[in-house]
């Protein structure tokens, strides 16, 4: 099969630098690679996709089976400085 495409100047150029590299051995080499590497491209973007979606959905199950609980930030934060004091760690506090 044979297909003539038009591309801009700078692709052109970008083209042709990579087959004068030795790279490649012609113009339709280069464009074969660049599409496969986009189709490679676009399927890990919709895979991707999907265990996104696939996340949203089970996040959405849970919050109708109740299984999530309002996210409680000040409750995390205390909690967090609680496991750093030093008492929480085995340590003494040092006196001025």
């Amino acid at each position: 099969m044979s297909l003539n495409v038009s591309l801009p100047p700078e692709l052109e150029s970008r083209v042709r630098a990579h087959v004068a590299s030795g790279m490649f051995g012609s113009a339709s080499e280069v464009i074969r690679e660049a599409l496969r590497l986009f189709e490679s491209y676009q399927s890990v973007q919709s895979a991707t996709l999907a265990n996104l979606k696939a996340d949203i959905e089970q996040g959405q199950a849970d919050k109708r089976a109740g299984r999530v609980a309002p996210l409680n930030i000040a409750g995390i934060k205390a909690e967090g400085r609680r496991q750093r004091s030093p008492k929480a760690n085995g340590r003494s506090a040092k006196s001025p």
